[in-house]
């Protein structure tokens, strides 16, 4: 890991074996779970008095999500007495940010920033968090002379190669993502800021995907469809000029089927629009799914194949990658996506994300009794201590005690 200074600035290493001792360290003691790796070496399944609980095969920290957090860490050890911030969240994690916060590591953006990027001097270091940040943002940054750390995740730069790639080519980018989330906003400043001239389009689902691909065939109501896309598409976006040609990219967090749907029928809108020997000239793709993100989808895919009562989907309400883990639960049998233990209230009561509905909600009778098989998952940005609580208050539900868990009164087996 190393930091990303301004021009101006000298590189600072973050790689000392100093600090790296430190921060793996740290970060051990904050984040890791002897229960969650004993339960992985078992092969995933944990048993007791009538309880088992099995752990998807890949869950929680993912290698960028890791990094972010180590280069975190390890600047406010490395700057230990200079002001630190960061911009927003370094990931989607309330237990997370919060402990950041206790670092003394200072927001700049977000719903209750606590500082201002207009008041930062070159003596201020600032991390950026792994989903990125847009173009002018970076610049103001780097007028000011602050030194920055950048957490970016590597997928999220190789969504941005691209879109800027698209837009050199003079080709519309249409983004399969959320146009409120950091990400893509960051992947929309680069469709602009590569010639000065670029363009794009967000779409969020299948149906905003086909509103689009009707209005490439048949053309349509420009200000109906301006209007619909109201903040997600490009200044100056002229759907009769700028959907002749698109390549597709997608917010690395989204589901795989869904964007390879999404690219499958602005494929076929542009083959029945312009035939399939010209497909060439007005239609781009490349694959820009997150690894990490598509390995905890399949994992879940294969646990929600075996027998299940209930889904347990652990993380931030904010996390893309996690709320997509509880959608594909939600669609096959009784799921609950809390954020953390404390919302298991009693065998009875639980507060959970409702998808649906988009808001916490209560249930009553949540958990049956008897013999009872529950899934465990959790988003990239779930640190495994939060999933060794909800696996701790759960087995506390049949009075399985902690000590009983880590010794002989539980079974860890394959």
């Amino acid at each position: 890991m190393s930091a990303s200074i301004a021009p101006s600035r000298p590189k600072v290493n973050l790689r000392t074996p100093e600090v790296l001792k430190v921060v793996q360290e740290q970060v051990e003691q904050h984040y890791r779970s002897a229960l969650v790796e004993r339960i992985r070496a078992g092969g995933g399944r944990l048993s007791a008095s009538g309880l088992t609980v099995r752990l998807a095969k890949e869950f929680g920290f993912c290698y960028g999500v890791e990094r972010a957090i180590d280069l975190a860490y390890a600047a406010r050890k490395v700057f230990k007495d200079r002001p630190l911030y960061i911009l927003g969240e370094i990931i989607h994690n309330p237990e997370v940010n919060d402990q950041i916060r206790a670092m003394g590591i200072k927001t700049l953006t977000g719903p209750k920033p606590e500082a201002r990027i207009e008041d930062l001097t070159a003596d201020d270091i600032v991390i950026i968090p792994a989903f990125g940040a847009e173009v002018a943002t970076m610049e103001l940054l780097k007028s000011k002379g602050c030194a920055l750390v950048d957490t970016t995740c590597g997928d999220v730069m190789s969504v941005w190669k691209r879109v800027r790639q698209y837009a050199t080519e003079e080709v519309t980018s249409i983004i399969h993502g959320k146009a409120w989330h950091e990400e893509t906003k960051a992947t929309s400043s680069r469709a602009l800021a590569a010639n000065g001239n670029g363009q794009y389009l967000v779409v969020y689902n299948l149906a905003e995907t086909d509103y689009v691909c009707n209005y490439i065939r048949h053309g349509g109501n420009k200000t109906e469809l301006l209007a619909r896309f109201k903040g997600a598409h490009s200044p100056g976006f002229d759907p009769d000029i700028h959907l002749r040609a698109v390549g597709v990219a997608n917010q690395t967090t989204m589901l795989r089927g869904e964007t390879e749907e999404v690219q499958h029928r602005f494929r076929q809108a542009m083959v029945d629009r312009y035939g399939a020997a010209d497909l060439a000239a007005h239609f781009r793709v490349f694959d820009t799914i997150c690894g990490a993100t598509q390995d905890r989808q399949d994992a879940l895919e294969k646990l929600l194949a075996e027998p299940l009562n209930l889904l347990l989907v652990v993380g931030g309400y904010n996390s893309s990658n996690t709320s997509h883990l509880a959608e594909m639960g939600e669609a096959r049998l009784p799921t609950y996506f809390i954020k953390n233990a404390g919302k298991m209230v009693s065998d009875q009561r639980i507060v959970h994300f409702s998808m649906q509905k988009n808001q916490e909600i209560e249930t009553e009778g949540w958990l049956p009794t008897g013999d009872l098989t529950v899934g465990v998952t959790a988003g990239a940005s779930c640190p495994n201590n939060l999933i060794e609580e909800t696996i701790r208050r759960l087995f506390s539900f049949r009075n399985v005690t902690p000590e009983q868990l880590l010794g002989n009164g539980a079974q860890a087996v394959a």
